[in-house]
């Protein structure tokens, strides 16, 4: 199986709270216990939620070209 999302590296982790529809949730859960059986190692739902916006948002194209704008102009006051 070809899992999208490969092993999870460590990193820090910036806490947030976001809230899903119990289908999201269920289905996130189920990710996590098909992610342990490929890679033996048991992740929560929330780290393979943070993976997977990770993934979205590398990929996506325009959002790093306008967030690419968006920095030089100055309006991000953000250190990266």
């Amino acid at each position: 199986m070809n899992l999208k999302l490969g092993p999870i590296p460590d990193h820090k982790p910036v806490k947030i709270t976001i809230s899903l529809c119990p289908d999201i949730h269920a289905a996130l859960s189920d990710y996590a216990e098909i992610h342990a059986r490929e890679y033996g190692k048991q992740s929560s739902a929330s780290e393979i939620a943070a993976l997977m916006i990770e993934k979205f948002l590398t990929s996506d194209r325009e959002f790093k070209r306008k967030r690419r704008t968006l920095i030089s102009s100055g309006d991000d006051d953000r250190t990266l």
